[in-house]
């Protein structure tokens, strides 16, 4: 595409009334960008992303919830049932800072007419706060000691698990079978038998299933999607994405509970299909730092990366996978890492190129993570010939100076490589109210709010009111099992690759780990 010509542009403005030399170069330059703006978003067309909320009918939805700890509660507060420490806490802390946007954008919540009759929880406390949370002057949920228990209700229609990654599929394979509906969190499963074994009961039972990535609510992250599908950044070889966390909390030393104890915690229940050992404070709240609960930062938070970039590019399972890493900031007696680098190859994929076939296939996905640093630079990149893209809760695009689409209006002047060739944000002029550095980590990746007709809206809420939707109207939901089998099982290959040092790679013939009876997944408790 050419450039506007300026000259003829100030020739044009030559016959209005005079403005004086400032004034007409202002209008003529305020005509030229604006011309400039129409001209490159004509040739993008780019159509940013106006979602409809998910509908709500008349149908209330009888819920039970497993597991109410640090996400049990966020999920359960994204369904209308805020517990009252937290509305305490949000009011203090909007009476303090008026910027602080939280408790309103609760309260605006749309009521998703569902109804929490069962709650289990093996630590008395937090299963008293379940109860405390879920009751309503006409409705006060049972508790159930065991998950069997409250599978089995007539009661409930539909389960939300919130525990350790270890009883995410027992659970939910339990659920299935029974024929209740089920919501459960990241990673999906434990271990790689499992993962088929859920993926069946799941195919088989029919029932609608959702898995915790929230960030496919994300608004900025839909626009994405068309920007992706119509080439705008080319031949995407290379994606970058990162963790920096650089606290006690971010590197899952959680609070102790003080009433926690052996007569408050039903530890072997707990303990599940996990070793046995004696009672232990720490494995019970901090229960991410160890393989035999958690998936560490594979499960926890590669997951959400590697869920970003594949709902936008369904670039699927990886061909093979390499990891490093090891713990070198929080040597405290955790098995996981807390340094941690994967590199994901996908040599056949490809969505298109500007230039001649053949030349471009393939791609590589980079995820780098560290506890030990907080810097807020490492942004999630895409990488393609003709542009790459910034992607958080807003998108930046920036044209490749070697742009073969673009090699024209580079050369013109038009557009330059430093300046954005395109920018979204769903509410510019919006205050987040993020009130920390933890909280604006998870906010960039598009995983605690989003908007909706310039309204901001809890991300999870809205995922949430997805699943609530399949379940009445049959309406797909957009993290299914399929979704889920590739998220789980590229994290176990992550997994398999870091603890024996060799390259994992995927049998596609076969739907399977290539030789994966060459490993020791046995003794690493991932069988």
């Amino acid at each position: 595409m050419a450039s506007l010509n300026r000259r003829d542009l100030l020739k044009g403005l030559a016959g209005l009334p005079f403005l004086g030399a400032l004034g007409l170069g202002a209008l003529a330059k305020n005509h030229y960008d604006k011309d400039i703006k129409n001209q490159i978003l004509k040739e993008l067309n780019i159509e940013a992303a106006t979602p409809p909320m998910p509908g709500i009918s008349s149908e209330t939805v009888r819920l039970g919830i497993i597991g109410f700890g640090i996400r049990g509660r966020q999920l359960t507060r994204a369904l209308g049932y805020a517990d009252k420490d937290w509305l305490s806490r949000m009011e203090e802390a909007a009476r303090k800072n008026p910027k602080d946007t939280r408790l309103k954008d609760y309260l605006a919540q749309d009521p998703l007419n569902v109804r929490i009759t069962a709650v289990c929880d093996v630590f008395d406390v937090k299963a008293e706060e379940a109860i405390a949370a879920g009751t309503t002057s006409d409705n006060q949920p049972k508790r159930y000691r065991t998950y069997q228990e409250l599978i089995d209700s007539s009661d409930v229609d539909a389960v939300i698990i919130a525990t350790p990654d270890h009883w995410h599929a027992p659970m939910a394979i339990a659920a299935a079978n029974a024929g209740k509906h089920v919501y459960v969190e990241k990673c999906m499963t434990h271990k790689i038998g499992e993962t088929y074994e859920l993926y069946d009961a799941v195919k088989r039972s029919g029932i609608v299933f959702q898995v915790g990535h929230q960030h496919r609510q994300t608004q900025s992250f839909i626009t994405a999607r068309d920007i992706i599908e119509k080439g705008v950044l080319g031949h995407i070889s290379l994606i970058q994405t990162n963790t920096n966390r650089n606290s006690d909390n971010g590197a899952w030393q959680y609070t102790i509970h003080e009433k926690a104890s052996p007569q408050t915690i039903d530890w072997m229940q707990f303990l599940g299909n996990a070793p046995e050992i004696p009672f232990n404070k720490e494995h019970f709240f901090r229960w991410r730092k160890w393989w035999a609960y958690g998936t560490g930062l594979t499960g926890d938070l590669l997951t959400h990366d590697y869920d970003r970039i594949n709902c936008l590019l369904e670039m699927g399972l990886p061909a093979s996978i390499v990891a490093s890493g090891g713990v070198y900031t929080h040597r405290d007696g955790r098995e996981v890492p807390d340094v941690y680098q994967v590199v994901m190859e996908y040599p056949e994929y490809f969505k298109g190129s500007s230039q001649e076939p053949g030349k471009e296939k393939g791609m590589t996905f980079m995820y780098s993570a560290t506890l030990g640093n907080q810097y807020p630079g490492r942004g999630t990149l895409l990488m393609g010939h003709d542009g790459t893209m910034e992607l958080g809760n807003s998108l930046t695009v920036y044209p490749d100076a070697r742009s073969t689409r673009y090699a024209d209006m580079l050369k013109a002047g038009t557009i330059k490589p430093d300046v954005p060739l395109y920018a979204y944000s769903p509410n510019a002029k919006g205050v987040d109210g993020v009130t920390s550095a933890t909280a604006a980590y998870f906010a960039n990746k598009g995983l605690l709010y989003t908007y909706r007709d310039g309204k901001r809206v809890d991300s999870t809420h809205i995922h949430i009111r997805e699943w609530l939707s399949g379940i009445r109207d049959g309406s797909k939901v957009s993290c299914g099992i399929e979704e889920g089998f590739q998220e789980a099982m590229s994290s176990h290959m992550g997994t398999l690759a870091f603890r024996t040092g060799r390259r994992v790679e995927w049998d596609f013939a076969n739907n399977r780990i290539k030789d994966l009876d060459t490993y020791p997944i046995e003794e690493l408790n991932l069988a």
